[in-house]
């Protein structure tokens, strides 16, 4: 047993269904000596232990919990939550010498490891540390990568606003393998047989948008979608959703990013899926000012997946302001007939709020739009009926009619 805190009474129905985050309004007791960042038993008032995590002082969220009961957070425990953790991609075909070699090996809570993300890229690994408490464990997880998949590469992007909350530091390091931090780290993989190339140092997230997965996946097998289309993808960063639309049979996209190094990406990404560059174009620009010049209903297909716009409550009204007018401006460029998909992956915009921006919206622009499905975040990015906060990604396609 580690050192204890014990919740309130009244406060332990929570944990008994299991929902892995405890408040430290729901604490009665926290020991003089407990530290930030400590591995600590939850107690409930009669002394039975209810769970097992990771303390946090600087943070509303007290604990995380790594599992209900009285366990030890040691090496052995960390291989069983990645065994199972592959063992979960390789039921869903990602995995070595699969058409899938680019996924989401762990995701924090959902995989049982609190304030841990790991990204597989072929033989390279990028792990992201976001708590104080996993933080301490990072030699640990290492070690289990290293013996349980014996990678050429480990790199570590723990560079999250969130570590500033936790106290912490920005870390980029490789912490496996002989690569110079200061090198370009571009790397290979494939999804759903194609290839992509990612930049796992410098490139946005850990390099690739592996959560939209699903997205790219419904677009390749629903070639209706796309066939003879012409597509815009705004916020296109490396390519990827735009690259799946002319695997689909697009007859062309246009890429607007604010980045150099994404849209070179993105067409070397074309390259090595042998797609004509004459009709995958990249154009750099801010997407605001973009969309604020141009009004012509031009395009069969529109894309829009901007990065989070809303990072904490604060931000909220202004972000909402936001994805009002990118959707407002957008969805006014698809011809009637065409397709709108607009993506949301900030945790604090829920879907009904992000319904509630396209109806304004195209209730102002004249547009009845007619939704043909809507799409989550990946299955390599598990939601949990246990930890419903795990579901951040909303993905509207729609059929836009004047």
């Amino acid at each position: 047993m580690y050192k204890q805190v014990t919740l309130l009474p009244g406060k332990e129905a929570n944990v008994a269904f299991r929902h892995p985050w405890i408040f430290s309004g729901a604490l009665a007791s926290i020991p003089d000596e407990l530290e930030h960042g400590d591995l600590v038993s939850v107690l409930d008032k009669n002394g039975k232990v209810l769970g097992t995590g990771t303390y946090s002082a600087k943070t509303s969220i007290a604990v995380r919990v790594f599992d209900f009961g009285d366990t030890t957070i040691d090496k052995a425990f960390f291989a069983e939550r990645f065994r199972l953790a592959a063992e979960r991609r390789r039921f869903l075909g990602y995995g070595p010498d699969m058409q899938t070699t680019g996924y989401r090996l762990v995701f924090g809570e959902s995989d049982g490891l609190p304030g841990l993300v790991v990204d597989v890229y072929g033989d390279v690994f990028v792990m992201q540390i976001a708590t104080a408490g996993m933080d301490r464990l990072r030699d640990v997880v290492v070690e289990t990568i290293v013996d349980q998949f014996a990678p050429r590469l480990i790199v570590e992007r723990s560079d999250l606003p969130i570590r500033r909350e936790e106290g912490l530091e920005p870390v980029v390091a490789v912490r496996h393998g002989d690569t110079d931090v200061n090198a370009q780290i571009v790397v290979s993989f494939l999804e759903n047989g194609m290839t992509y190339k990612a930049d796992v140092l410098k490139g946005q997230k850990t390099g690739f948008f592996f959560d939209q997965k699903a997205l790219r996946a419904f677009m390749m097998r629903s070639p209706w979608m796309c066939e003879g289309r012409r597509v815009l993808n705004l916020f296109s960063y490396s390519g990827a959703t735009g690259l799946a639309a002319m695997h689909a049979g697009a007859a062309s996209v246009l890429n607007i990013d604010g980045s150099d190094a994404a849209l070179t990406l993105a067409q070397e990404n074309a390259s090595l899926n042998s797609v004509d560059p004459k009709a995958f174009t990249a154009e750099k620009h801010d997407v605001f000012q973009w969309l604020g010049a141009h009004q012509e209903q031009e395009y069969d297909m529109v894309i829009i997946d901007p990065p989070a716009l809303i990072k904490s409550g604060r931000e909220v009204d202004d972000g909402k302001k936001a994805y009002h007018f990118l959707n407002r401006a957008a969805m006014r460029l698809v011809k009637t007939g065409g397709l709108f998909i607009t993506s949301s992956c900030s945790h604090f915009l829920p879907e009904e709020d992000l319904a509630f921006i396209l109806r304004r919206a195209s209730v102002q622009s004249g547009i009845d739009l007619d939704v043909i499905t809507i799409i989550r975040q990946a299955a390599d990015h598990p939601l949990s009926v246990y930890f419903p906060e795990a579901a951040y990604l909303k993905t509207f396609v729609c059929r836009v009619t004047r």
